[in-house]
């Protein structure tokens, strides 16, 4: 699509949407979402083909145009509607977090264990330890923690520097599915972000079980730490019994695939809501088990998933652009910036740290912290385990955190290409001739797959 005619469809969707507001008010939630969803799957589409041809990926397309269209900034779509499809966009996660587990053979993760501990070791420390410290030693001037305790606000620094270690597995599978990466970075990549994810929540819940030490009465509501640990076992059991489940059900049924796994997906979705489990972990060791005990299933998964891709990915992070909550950045934002920055440099530092081992080529050890800076999913949940922990001034704490998160969001897709063109897994030729081409898989323009 030439620019200037996706300019114009993306202002003739617009104008629509307006009109649409105004004879829809005062319709019922479901039917108004319902518009919402179609306008952001369209007007997502078409910000993606604008990326692709600006030299950006597609999924950052997808993400500023339904951050544009969002409540956040011209209000095409309503916050009451964006809540409303937040089901939907979990189920999409199911669909993703499946095809990311479905990624990860233990014959292939083997050979690499110890380069693999050593850069999700240097990844997760180094943010941490960098966040911690700084956020401690300028916790006088913090405005969440100026007026508390000192002890306040180094549990504080704490969760601040645990949620500084996340990184997406979602973003992660879908630049390496846009680009048509399989190199040993970008597999290595998937595999730091799905282990990040994991030690992540052990490391918040540790620190919320420990805070008890520090806080001041009232502060801290112990019961969280709690909640955390049993949403982590609870999904990863869970996970593991759809695995199992759909092994058993793809070994006797051999058509439909496809919609089997979208219902499963939805039924994912709905049992994680009704349990407070977390999606992203049920699908991602359902997807695990299946490659790994059930690996003819798991091969007959990932067909199907790779070949229903692209409705999945613009449907999931078009609702994630709308659903992005940065208003705090107008008056936090020399404080974000500080805190993207020593995340940032802790990454930098934690992957040149694991390169001084013999295990680890020098491509990962300088290119691949790139790839890690998107953060979603996970980091988003701790976030509202956050707020519910800290009774007094949560809302704020997430509400930064949540920001944060954003802009590591819209830049983290950038940052995966740029990491992979730098480790020579993708040509500068290969990322100017992508064409999304048979329901989103990718193939170069000049003649043959990538």
């Amino acid at each position: 699509m030439r620019p200037m005619r996706a300019i114009a469809s993306l202002f003739a969707l617009a104008l629509m949407m307006a009109l649409f507001h105004r004879v829809t008010a005062s319709s019922p939630l479901e039917a108004r979402a319902t518009l919402a969803l179609g306008f952001l799957l369209l007007a997502a589409h078409v910000g993606g083909e604008l990326a692709q041809r600006a030299r950006l990926p597609r999924l950052t397309g997808y993400l500023l145009v339904g951050f544009a269209v969002g409540p956040a900034w011209l209000g095409l779509v309503r916050r009451e509607e964006v809540d409303a499809l937040r089901f939907i966009a979990d189920a999409a996660v199911a669909l993703i977090a499946l095809a990311a587990g479905a990624e990860l053979t233990l014959e292939a993760l083997r050979p690499a264990r110890v380069a693999l501990a050593r850069l999700a070791t240097g990844a997760i420390v180094f943010p941490f330890v960098a966040v911690t410290l700084v956020m401690v030693s300028v916790s006088p001037w913090f405005p969440l923690t100026r007026h508390q305790p000192v002890g306040d606000g180094v549990v504080v620094a704490l969760v601040l520097g645990t949620l500084a270690a996340a990184s997406s597995p979602t973003v992660t599978l879908a630049m390496m599915s846009e680009l048509d990466a399989r190199g040993p970075v970008a597999r290595a990549l998937l595999a730091i972000t799905v282990a990040k994810e994991v030690a992540v929540a052990i490391l918040f819940t540790l620190v919320l079980a420990n805070g008890r030490l520090l806080t001041s009465a009232g502060a801290l509501n112990m019961g969280v730490a709690g909640t955390a640990i049993l949403q982590l076992v609870g999904s990863a059991a869970a996970g593991t019994l759809l695995g199992f489940a759909l092994g058993r059900y793809l070994s006797l049924v051999r058509r439909d695939t496809g919609l089997f796994l979208v219902a499963t997906a939805f039924v994912a979705a709905a049992v994680a809501r009704l349990t407070h489990l977390e999606t992203l972990i049920i699908a991602l060791a359902a997807g695990f088990y299946l490659e790994n005990f059930a690996p003819v299933e798991g091969e007959r998964l990932r067909r199907e998933l790779k070949r229903g891709s692209l409705p999945v990915y613009v449907t999931f992070f078009a609702l994630t652009g709308a659903g992005l909550r940065v208003g705090v950045l107008a008056d936090l934002w020399p404080w974000i910036l500080l805190l993207i920055g020593l995340r940032l440099v802790g990454l930098r530092y934690g992957l040149l740290w694991a390169g001084w081992h013999s295990s680890v080529t020098p491509a990962l050890a300088r290119e691949s912290w790139l790839g890690l800076v998107s953060q979603g999913g996970m980091a988003v949940g701790l976030a509202q385990l956050a707020r519910r922990a800290f009774p007094e001034w949560g809302v704020s704490l997430e509400a930064l955190i949540v920001a944060m998160i954003g802009v590591h969001e819209v830049a983290g897709p950038i940052c995966f290409r740029t990491a992979l063109v730098r480790a020579g897994e993708v040509t500068e030729e290969k990322r100017d001739a992508e064409a999304p081409v048979d329901g989103g898989t990718v193939a170069a323009a000049r003649g043959g797959g990538l």
